[in-house]
């Protein structure tokens, strides 16, 4: 091979390379992270999603007996919350907008890692947006299998304060407008691979569209 046809190699490669980069779906490269455009989206009924992020369907007209129950929640620590509450604030959840950002933690700590860095800042910044801000918003933590029940549990209440506190302190939430719950690793993401780090998250469900703030 020539030194002129080992360059025309070399150009026709680099233009194929530069055709398949075209065909990849926007934000391939990027796989994993997450807009606060997309949590806009995710955590408001009848919009669009994405395919990366799971939603519930549109949730039916508040129930007063629910509503009740949220106000009563406000401002609670999240440690003094009871199993059977815990168990309704599912119950309610589960067919909320909501959205599993995957916001990870140093094992066995209540500490964001650095990767999950830019999610907890898109968070912030999709629930004082406009379109959310005012709104009561679950915010539930969880972890994976490793360690006792009890010591998963308080770790995913702790878990859970940590997304809180960033969320007021930095963003401007109002507190009675987060209500946090941990779980433990009662509802664990990844049930077949328990101890995988997917399992140790931050789910967030918009509850309604009425700031207890605001009232």
């Amino acid at each position: 091979m020539t030194r002129m046809s080992a360059a025309g190699f070399c150009a026709k490669l680099g233009a194929l390379m530069l055709g398949l980069g075209a065909m990849l779906p926007l934000g391939a490269a990027q796989a994993g992270e997450v807009t606060s455009d997309q949590i806009v989206r995710a955590l408001t009924p009848n919009k669009p999603l994405t395919r990366s992020l799971s939603a519930a369907q549109p949730a039916a007209a508040t129930d007063p007996g629910q509503t009740k129950f949220v106000d009563s929640l406000r401002n609670r620590p999240t440690r003094s919350l009871s199993l059977g509450e815990r168990t309704q604030i599912a119950e309610i959840t589960k067919d909320k907008p909501n959205i599993d950002l995957e916001i990870t933690f140093e094992y066995n700590s209540a500490t964001i890692s650095r990767q999950a860095a830019p999610a907890v800042e898109a968070l912030g910044k999709a629930l004082s947006s406009p379109d959310l801000k005012g709104g009561t918003f679950v915010v539930a933590g969880h972890t994976d299998s490793v360690g006792s029940d009890s010591f998963n549990q308080e770790l995913s209440e702790r878990r859970a304060d940590t997304i809180k506190r960033v969320l007021v302190d930095k963003y401007g939430i109002a507190s009675a407008d987060l209500v946090t719950v941990g779980y433990g690793e009662s509802r664990l993401k990844d049930p077949a691979h328990p101890d995988s780090g997917v399992n140790r998250r931050v789910q967030v469900v918009n509850m309604s569209g009425q700031s207890a703030s605001a009232k």
